[in-house]
């Protein structure tokens, strides 16, 4: 099939693009850098003329629409280019795919959950208020509301997933990017980092999350939505110590605190869906997951 893959130059695009790639399909990529790649077009999804030109030129069996603005603190201080790219974005794309009819597949975000407290099963906000907590939440759950709007007045076939997480290779370190991706980062560099006890997570290896999304070409069910997560839950401080044994070192230079505000305390998610119809099996966890990390950063950072 012809797929586009919009973002497909981030963390998660990257793989996903590879891994479509290696099932044979003939995978386009949109994002906002210069690329000499082929199969590549520069474009930013807030802005329809743009969007509009690929499609003029390409006709595409699935659209994985990945781009977006990332993370509760980036949506706060870059709030014009979320609300522009996620949530102008992506109407863009759902009117593209009224008028030219492919299968969409949109990356929404663990963080929709809000304040729920339970365990995280897909269909939660059709039976209770939940509240987003932050803007970037707040834009991915609006998206979701658009799609399926889109699908009700229009017949737009669309599949949802929820990514929990997610982390390793290929994850260049920011201030905005993922806890274990920071703590690496960090502990690598000597540098001091917050532990916030009170928080439990999730963690999902990147490739493990490239794999469960390709496979939904393989079984598109429309108005489906899927977590996409790993098997593993942790806590902050647990992983950081994980990090420091492997590198060595102790947590001199960690500061810990009770808990983050603006961000959900316990994400524990149900997974049974994505192994039902994805024929999702998470692969590598956080013992093999770490290392693999701290080496590529090594690596790329050029530490001993």
């Amino acid at each position: 099939m012809k797929i586009l893959v919009t973002g497909g130059k981030g963390v998660v695009g990257t793989k996903l693009v590879h891994k479509l790639m290696d099932m044979g399909h003939e995978v386009w990529v949109c994002d906002l850098k210069h690329s000499h790649d082929n199969h590549y077009f520069r474009c930013d999804v807030g802005k329809f003329r743009q969007l509009e030109n690929i499609f003029k030129q390409h006709t595409f069996d699935y659209v994985y629409h990945l781009a977006a603005e990332f993370g509760r603190w980036n949506g706060e201080d870059y709030y014009e280019d979320l609300w522009l790219t996620n949530a102008v974005g992506t109407k863009n794309i759902l009117r593209l795919q009224h008028e030219y009819g492919f299968k969409l597949v949109f990356t929404s975000s663990s963080e929709v959950y809000g304040d729920y407290t339970g365990v995280m099963v897909e269909d939660v906000m059709e039976k209770m208020e939940i509240k987003q907590m932050n803007d970037y939440a707040i834009t991915k759950w609006v998206n979701e509301m658009q799609i399926l709007n889109e699908a009700a007045m229009h017949g737009n076939e669309a599949v949802r997933v929820r990514i929990f997480n997610t982390y390793g290779p290929g994850e260049y370190y920011t201030p905005y990017r993922s806890a274990i991706c920071t703590f690496a980062y960090k502990a690598l560099h000597d540098l001091p980092y917050t532990i916030y006890l009170g928080h439990q997570r999730n963690a999902l290896y990147i490739d493990d999350c490239a794999i469960a999304m390709a496979n939904i070409t393989m079984n598109f069910k429309p108005g489906e939505v899927y977590n996409i997560a790993g098997t593993e839950m942790h806590d902050m401080k647990s992983v950081s110590d994980q990090i420091l044994r492997y590198l060595g070192k102790d947590d001199s230079k960690v500061i810990y605190k009770e808990e983050e505000a603006f961000t959900t305390k316990i994400k524990q998610p149900d997974i049974a869906k994505a192994q039902r119809d994805l024929n999702y099996k998470p692969q590598i966890f956080l013992e093999e997951g770490i290392p693999k990390t701290i080496e590529w950063m090594k690596e790329v950072y050029r530490r001993p």
